[in-house]
């Protein structure tokens, strides 16, 4: 060690004394050590503040870049959004306008089954009075032939005779008479023929239109129908069981649709009666399916732009059982389904919280909120307000907490609005 740091004496002279100070080898070297760790602190500080300088733009340039596609992504959501209600308003008319199909429909199959036991019954009496012609025709004849048998006769044996010509006359008019109405009866004969073969082409076109009439109503209920099932099967929920649900519960005008009969003398339904009373079983079970996903979360609670900031699952070792959105302060939040509120008042952690409990076991949660605009007891339907987006309880910064639980269990509301993005 000495041969690297000798030892040094450092001379300190005075007017009137001097001293010296005396610098050993571990003196030197420990006060090497301090100025090399205070240079190399120096260094690393530096670096170190280099480095964060560097990081914080590239955070801001990464964040400006964040902003930019998340803004990107919340004009496709909203345009999303609009050509989905959009769609829905169509699928609406649609269904309307089916539904009318099916009114007519009904109206047009009572009319015709009517207008076609009128035919069968016409042509019935027509045959039958084609029957009574051919047989009147045939005794006229016989008695026609009777009748010239007797003039020929009279006329020989009455020869001379002057009451022999008014009964000649007589007879002469009788045979006219006669021919007249058999002339009659089968001139008759022929216009029912040929009315029964009008009233036979026009039941035809009659039963071709109600075919075309049925096989657009079916295409309309697999296009509408299916979309459904899938919607339903996509959220965990048996589209069966909801079905059977909400026709048990069903408390609408008018009831569900009914099928069509036609008579109560026990009497086999007809093939088109089948057919259209399977085309009514889809309608019915379409507007039931409509009533249940108004009854089920589907929608989105927010209808302006907003961005998602955490989904659903586990976040710091803690399950968070939401999913939450981003928008500024007192942004409205509306009811993703048909409820009854159940809660609307502050909870811990939550802040101002909205409780809607919902058909199916289901409820959902909107916390967070800065005020409140339900009661609890009131019925709200989907697409009401309930309150307006707020920073309340433990919470970072303004955004809506959304829960969907099944059963008391949370669920991932993504589920159900994605599951109804290729119906709404």
């Amino acid at each position: 060690m000495e041969r690297f740091f000798p030892e040094r004496r450092l001379f300190l002279k005075s007017d009137t004394d001097t001293r010296f100070i005396r610098l050993r080898s571990e003196t030197q070297l420990v006060a090497f050590l301090g100025g090399a760790l205070l240079v190399a602190w120096a260094i690393i500080a530096t670096a170190i503040l280099l480095m964060d300088s560097i990081s914080a733009g590239n955070f801001r340039e990464q964040a400006k870049r964040d902003q930019i596609t998340y803004q990107r992504r919340l004009n496709e959501l909203s345009a999303e959004r609009d050509a989905r209600a959009s769609e829905a308003l169509a699928a609406q008319e649609r269904f309307n306008t089916a539904l009318a199909q099916v009114s007519s429909m009904q109206s047009k199959l009572l009319d015709s089954e009517t207008q076609r036991r009128e035919l069968e019954t016409g042509i019935d009496v027509i045959q039958t009075t084609l029957r009574t012609t051919m047989e009147e025709r045939e005794a006229i004849g016989e008695r026609l032939a009777s009748l010239q048998t007797q003039i020929e006769g009279g006329a020989v044996q009455s020869a001379g005779n002057g009451e022999s010509d008014s009964t000649l006359d007589l007879l002469a008019e009788a045979l006219a008479r006669t021919a007249e109405e058999r002339d009659q009866v089968v001139a008759d004969a022929q216009d029912a023929l040929v009315r029964a073969d009008e009233m036979a082409t026009e039941l035809r076109l009659m039963e071709e239109k109600n075919d075309r009439i049925f096989r657009q109503l079916e295409e309309a209920m697999t296009v509408s129908v299916k979309p459904l099932d899938k919607m339903f099967s996509a959220a965990g929920m048996d589209p069966d069981r909801i079905i059977d649900q909400v026709r048990k519960g069903y408390s609408g005008q008018g009831g569900p649709l009914t099928p069509i009969t036609f008579s109560t003398r026990g009497e086999e339904p007809s093939a088109d009666m089948e057919r259209a009373n399977r085309i009514l079983g889809e309608m019915d079970k379409l507007n039931l399916y409509r009533i249940a996903a108004q009854k089920a979360p589907f929608a989105v609670p927010l209808k302006d732009p907003f961005r998602f900031t955490s989904g659903f699952g586990r976040r710091w070792g803690r399950l968070h059982a939401g999913t939450d959105f981003a928008a500024p302060h007192g942004t409205p939040i509306y009811a993703t389904a048909d409820g009854v509120v159940t809660h609307a008042d502050w909870m811990s952690g939550y802040g101002r919280l909205v409780k809607i409990q919902h058909e199916f076991g289901i409820e959902t949660r909107y916390a967070h909120m800065s005020k409140i605009r339900v009661k609890v007891g009131q019925r709200v339907s989907r697409g009401d307000r309930v309150g307006d987006m707020g920073n309340t309880g433990r919470s970072t910064g303004t955004h809506l907490h959304y829960e969907v639980r099944v059963g008391g269990e949370p669920v991932n509301p993504m589920t159900y609005i994605k599951a109804a993005n290729d119906v709404f």
